[in-house]
């Protein structure tokens, strides 16, 4: 029997916790991961959606609960490699007179897709706790769905091609905007320039942004949330073609195990108090919040925010029925 490593395709974003996995210093026994760069990744999301073109792809939770119910033959692990909070990301024009989320009822807001996850889990909050009604806010959306056959709710509108977020936000034609690369922070699809490496933004294009923040003093706001909640949004998820699980089922174990390996050291380094990086910053500005560790993986850990998900992406007409965990997560 051959011992030559298995080479698989895989498409991951550089964070300081998937470094050793991509730089070889932490392996998947048994297989090669032949590492494809995909800046800004968002843009391979799209790419394995619609080309299965990856063995391995880091994909937006919502992305991949819309592909599965389309029937694109892809399985998940439960792994997040990104984690955030959203009640900061929705902001509002000066002059708008929004003064409270009930405001944003009959009002247009603007979101880079509509199954884009930042929107979900921002429609999710307001409707969860502030009695907001999604239905009733007009969604404006400036590019394409990553699945295609996905229909979009009749309170959803399209942007004109050659129109943007950005461009209605100043002109006064929407009310309110989600921002960094579900709004404000980009223009067009995800492509080359479009962001930088690891899956951001143009930081200088929100700079240039007029807005003012829904959520005064958010980041108190988003850590009351979880205490009363518990829900953390998930991002960032790891999908496997499901004809690779199939002919390697040992895969999704050694996969999740490796990952888990290449996120000790950030770990490590965030109780040590390291701030190096723009990750250890972020993540170690949570620990007070989530617990020791900011990005737990596995299904039992991240139930309320798994459930969460799944009750949004139905609510908000994304997935017609709820997915059971089974036909959600494997390994």
């Amino acid at each position: 029997m051959s011992t030559n490593p298995r080479p698989l395709s895989t498409a991951l974003a550089t964070y300081d916790h998937t470094r050793a996995l991509k730089s070889g210093s932490v392996v998947v026994p048994g297989y090669q991961l032949d590492f494809v760069e995909v800046t800004p990744i968002i843009a391979a999301f799209r790419r394995m959606i619609r080309t299965l073109e990856f063995d391995v792809c880091e994909m937006a939770p919502t992305t991949y609960l819309t592909a599965l119910e389309a029937g694109v033959p892809i399985i998940a692990i439960p792994v997040f490699l990104m984690r955030r909070f959203h009640h900061g990301d929705i902001v509002c024009r000066p002059g708008s007179g929004i003064e409270r989320p009930k405001d944003l009822e009959g009002r247009r807001v603007g979101v880079r897709a509509y199954t884009v996850s930042t929107g979900v889990w921002a429609r999710a909050l307001l409707q969860s706790e502030y009695g907001v009604d999604p239905d009733k806010v007009t969604w404006v959306v400036d590019d394409e769905e990553h699945v295609e056959s996905f229909k979009l709710p009749p309170n959803v509108e399209k942007a004109e091609p050659g129109d943007s977020i950005v461009a209605m936000f100043h002109s006064g034609r929407i009310d309110a905007a989600l921002t960094g690369p579900a709004g404000l922070g980009r223009s067009g699809a995800p492509g080359a320039g479009w962001g930088v490496a690891g899956g951001g933004w143009d930081d200088n294009n929100e700079k240039k942004q007029d807005f003012y923040q829904l959520f005064d003093n958010s980041a108190k706001v988003e850590a009351e949330s979880y205490r009363t909640t518990k829900v953390y949004p998930l991002h960032a998820l790891v999908a496997i073609k499901t004809e690779v699980v199939a002919k390697y089922p040992d895969l999704p174990a050694r996969l999740i195990a490796a990952l888990e390996e290449s996120k000790r050291p950030f770990i490590e380094a965030l109780r040590r108090g390291d701030a190096e990086s723009p990750d250890l910053v972020r993540y170690g500005g949570l620990l007070e919040v989530v617990g020791p560790d900011p990005l737990p993986f596995g299904i039992e850990a991240n139930m309320p925010s798994i459930d969460a998900l799944l009750d949004a992406a139905v609510n908000q007409h994304i997935l017609h029925s709820r997915p059971t965990i089974e036909q959600i997560f494997t390994g």
